[in-house]
């Protein structure tokens, strides 16, 4: 949900894929009854799409921000920084009354009170009044809501990461590193309304694997290496992201099929989303070093025309997060209130992921030809003519 890299270099595709992959992912994910829930990323990992997002969020506002900082100065790149954050708070709250307005007429509707708690909208029905005070200040978090105030809170503070960044890597990284092992310990968090409960994603565990990401990001545009090549480094990530596959698909599996055995399901169940448990965290770490080692930057699949969806989805992430949200949750009533099975999950799945593209494909028009219009009239103002070939 971060800007897209602009300038020096050829945009590197593979952050829009997997951003477009995280995105069809979450949708998924967010409709409960909804079988390819079994083919998604939990499945066979200990992280899941979540981390996708954070991580590259980190590593484009870093390319973007960075630049900016580079070749403008913190003040500019600061003003830049709180207008993103400006948008995405804007986003945040659009999205939030589109999505209580659709679950109450829902409930309304169908008069189907599991709904309330499930999407955790009861205390907005019950005290309006208060609950939209707590949601314009980030407090109040209904279900599926929780990812855009994480974001908004580690995007508030780039400009002093970015500042770290500027002077040393280990100067951001090893405050970001000491905070998680803090938070772990003493169990930091950030108090959600009602008053009972916290943040979902706690921004002071999550912020270091976007803190990760940024250093990883900056490194990149500043000449720098985060890591030295290691044929020994990827080979253990490697072995390391196998095993996985291999626990949690025995996990997966045992959901389906009771007498399967789990292994180390007792030893390692549950790892903790809201804190960001560290085995999350070396997990996704693992994937990427794996990911990057074995899929360059240039490889010819993201410019197979199949796996351009995906792509725009990606460059477009904002908007078809956001469009994704309703439209799973509208999947998980249209499940639960009509029918269940399997082929109408199919069509409720293909019908989404038709939306999401189709929006973002249309985005991508909207934005291309509105930069075409803003060349020619640059080009009218400085007195030349906007196409070439035509006569004064």
């Amino acid at each position: 949900m971060a800007d897209n890299p602009a300038g020096g270099g050829e945009r590197d595709l593979r952050l829009d894929f997997f951003r477009g992959l995280a995105l069809f992912f979450i949708f998924i994910d967010h409709i409960p009854e909804n079988t390819l829930n079994w083919f998604t990323l939990p499945s066979i990992g200990f992280s899941d799409a979540a981390e996708i997002f954070i991580f590259i969020s980190g590593y484009t506002a870093a390319m973007v921000y960075g630049r900016t900082l580079l070749d403008q100065g913190i003040l500019f790149a600061t003003a830049q920084i709180y207008r993103r954050v400006w948008q995405l708070y804007v986003a945040h709250i659009f999205l939030f009354v589109i999505f209580t307005a659709e679950v109450s007429y829902t409930i309304v509707r169908f008069n189907n009170p599991m709904y309330t708690d499930e999407l955790r909208v009861g205390d907005f029905l019950a005290v309006p009044h208060i609950a939209i005070i707590k949601a314009l200040l980030l407090q109040f978090q209904p279900t599926f809501l929780d990812i855009l105030p994480l974001y908004i809170v580690l995007l508030s503070s780039f400009p002093l990461i970015l500042l770290l960044l500027r002077i040393d890597t280990l100067a951001a990284l090893l405050p970001a590193l000491a905070l998680y092992a803090a938070t772990q310990v003493y169990g930091f968090s950030l108090h959600a309304y009602p008053d009972d409960q916290v943040w979902f994603f706690n921004p002071m565990a999550w912020q270091l694997l976007f803190v990760i990401g940024t250093a990883a990001g900056f490194a990149r545009i500043a000449g720098r290496r985060i890591l030295p090549r290691s044929n020994l480094l990827f080979v253990a990530a490697a072995i390391f992201v196998a095993l996985s596959v291999v626990i949690c698909l025995s996990w997966t599996i045992h959901g389906i099929y009771d007498n399967f055995p789990a292994l180390f399901l007792r030893q390692l169940w549950p790892v903790n989303k809201t804190n960001l448990a560290a085995l999350r965290v070396v997990h996704f770490l693992a994937v990427a070093l794996v990911v990057v080692h074995l899929v360059p930057a240039d490889n010819p699949f993201f410019r197979w025309r199949a796996v351009h969806p995906i792509i725009l989805c990606g460059q477009q992430s904002l908007q078809v997060f956001c469009l994704g949200i309703l439209l799973s949750v509208l999947g998980h009533f249209v499940l639960t209130e009509w029918s269940g099975g399997l082929a109408t999950q199919i069509l409720v799945n293909i019908i989404g992921f038709a939306l999401m593209i189709g929006t973002a494909g249309l985005l991508t028009w909207y934005r291309a030809m509105d930069r075409g219009t803003a060349r020619s009239v640059a080009t009218l103002r400085a007195g030349r003519t906007p196409t070439a070939g035509v006569q004064p």
